[in-house]
């Protein structure tokens, strides 16, 4: 068929995707104003209340001792093929079996794996990064520098410049989003998943569309859009938003200790430190509209009943899309979206049997 009438037949599907994207990206930047009116007086009211807080994050010249707990595993450094940065990565193990790699969300950082890290040892090579733009790992500021394909594209670097073929991928919020779409495109470098609280991309767009509680869940996602501002409301009153979100009696982390907090603090309060971590949120809806995945690498997904962030009914809408007996979902009464850190028992118990196989 002649390439003149091909394109005249398309003309109509390319314009009503442009239409669409057109339609979204003004509803996107809508949705940002309001989230940044509410978040801006949430920020303003925290300065009023804190005054000698000022109105910037305190610089911490010197990181917490927990970051350096040697039971933990030793802090190593990866320089990228594809991108040649250096990821920061702690690693404990070696020699010990499979490598099991670990992927942490906002705002958050390798650290968020201490217990996994110590539980998982003994009978793993495990290996928790600090992904790019966070903590000591390299940063670039340009929002293109963190698109799914470049960070997709970390991630097989680190498996393979570490010496594997494969691996087990644990993951959590955003790191979970990168292990969905890592496994759909990478299928031959992952082995397992246990994945936590965050659905594939393709399966949150299609859900969100049709339940808009989910919207409401995600409104920090629309004000990360904007630029700039999202970084001085976040450092606001020494970053008393993202205390709060890390800390709060319902929707935080449970025992969480000062000395833990600073622990997740001390990257994002070095120059430039939320500028990296915002941006993964910035290219969120670059890719809209997807296309549904079928999802096939054998995954354990745990859910918390009362995630604050993701509603329960994610979990059908993920295993609708799963090639049937692939998938081990359970959702633990009660619990919020912190489980590597609020419950760490449980999801070891569920670990544990779910890998059996593997270790016998």
């Amino acid at each position: 068929m002649p390439e003149l009438v091909v394109t005249a037949l398309l003309a109509p599907s390319r314009l009503t995707l442009k239409l669409l994207r057109a339609f979204m990206w003004s509803l996107v930047f809508s949705a940002a104003l309001v989230a940044a009116a509410v978040y801006g007086c949430i920020a303003l009211t925290h300065v009023l209340c804190r005054p000698r807080r000022g109105c910037c994050g305190r610089p911490r010249r010197t990181p917490p001792a927990c970051l350096s707990d040697p039971t933990l595993g030793e802090h190593c450094f990866l320089t990228l093929r594809s991108s040649g940065l250096r990821l920061h990565y702690v690693s404990a193990g070696r020699g010990n079996g499979p490598l099991m790699l670990f992927l942490h969300g906002f705002p958050e950082n390798w650290f968020s794996w201490r217990y996994q890290l110590r539980e998982f040892q003994s009978r793993f090579h495990v290996v928790a990064v600090d992904l790019r733009g966070y903590g000591s790992s390299d940063a670039p500021r340009d929002v293109d520098c963190y698109t799914i394909d470049l960070l997709m594209a970390d991630i097989q670097d680190v498996i393979l410049g570490l010496g594997y073929s494969k691996c087990i991928l644990v993951a959590h919020d955003w790191g979970a989003l990168l292990a969905w779409n890592f496994s759909i495109y990478y299928p031959s470098l992952v082995e397992r998943m246990a994945v936590v609280s965050a659905a594939p991309m393709s399966v949150y767009q299609d859900y969100s569309l049709h339940h808009m509680g989910q919207f409401f869940r995600s409104n920090y996602m629309f004000l990360f859009q904007l630029p700039w501002l999202p970084e001085k409301l976040l450092s606001m009153s020494d970053f008393q938003i993202l205390k709060t979100t890390l800390t709060h009696h319902k929707r935080g982390i449970p025992h969480l200790t000062p000395n833990e907090l600073e622990a997740f603090l001390y990257g994002f309060s070095q120059p430039g430190g939320l500028t990296g971590p915002l941006n993964y949120y910035r290219n969120l809806f670059r890719t809209f509209p997807l296309e549904p995945q079928e999802l096939a690498t054998p995954t354990l997904l745990l859910w918390g009943e009362k995630d604050p962030y993701f509603e329960q009914g994610l979990v059908g809408a993920i295993s609708s899309r799963f090639v049937p007996g692939r998938l081990e979902a359970h959702i633990l009464p009660g619990v919020g979206h912190w489980i590597p850190q609020s419950n760490p028992k449980e999801m070891h118990q569920y670990m544990w049997a779910f890998l059996q196989d593997l270790l016998d």
